[in-house]
């Protein structure tokens, strides 16, 4: 995802346009983006207002930067859980139930992954409608190639990887993630949703057998 179309912004040293995001999400998670001044970044960041107009055009792409970073890191949990879990297995239904438990083991241990649903719940309006439709195809984008090869090799009946990758997602992790907020789920809460979610889908999803 880049959002970066101001010809004028320049790349900059990796090491100041480290601390420039790291100083911009600080900032936005504590005060707000509306409330946070490029001014107020640049002192947090060690650098001039100058450098972050250069690097960042204005504070609206500084918003954006940080969002993109923020989920990368993000993307990569659910990439690392893609190669942990759905390669090298015997029972689909159990190594699905497993790659569901690590996503949300590691986005509960993530600072990144807090960092940015509290971004993107703060700055929604702030925030363009494609950064979110980015957003959702990056993060179905390592399960939907998986969910074609398992269609290829009959594991699954997907005439529709995509529509089967958006399907699975919400009936498992994203509805574990979108459970009030009244506390953290306990363990076996979790593993009722995730378990009964695979279940549901696989109902859906598992190649027909046919009977005499």
């Amino acid at each position: 995802m880049n959002s970066m179309e101001n010809k004028t912004i320049r790349k900059g040293s990796a090491d100041k346009r480290a601390k420039i995001i790291a100083a911009a999400r600080d900032l936005f998670l504590s005060e707000g983006f509306d409330r946070s001044s490029v001014d107020a970044v640049a002192a947090k960041a060690g650098v001039s207002k100058r450098t972050v107009y250069d690097y960042y055009g204005d504070k609206q792409n500084l918003l954006l930067a940080v969002v993109e970073e923020t989920s990368s890191s993000v993307l990569d949990l659910i990439e690392q859980a893609v190669s942990d879990r759905l390669w090298e297995f015997e029972d689909l239904e159990q190594t699905l139930i497993s790659f569901c438990e690590q996503i949300v083991d590691s986005a509960n241990g993530s600072s990144d992954y807090k960092a940015l649903i509290r971004l993107i719940m703060m700055e929604e309006t702030n925030l363009p409608p494609s950064i979110f439709e980015g957003l959702d195809n990056a993060t179905e984008e390592g399960v939907i190639r998986r969910f074609t090869e398992f269609g290829q090799t009959g594991l699954l009946n997907v005439p529709d990887p995509q529509m089967a990758a958006k399907h699975f997602a919400a009936l498992t992790f994203l509805l574990v993630f979108n459970q009030p907020k009244t506390g953290t789920l306990e363990a076996e809460q979790t593993k009722r949703i995730i378990t009964e979610g695979v279940r549901v889908f696989l109902c859906a999803y598992a190649p027909r057998t046919v009977q005499n």
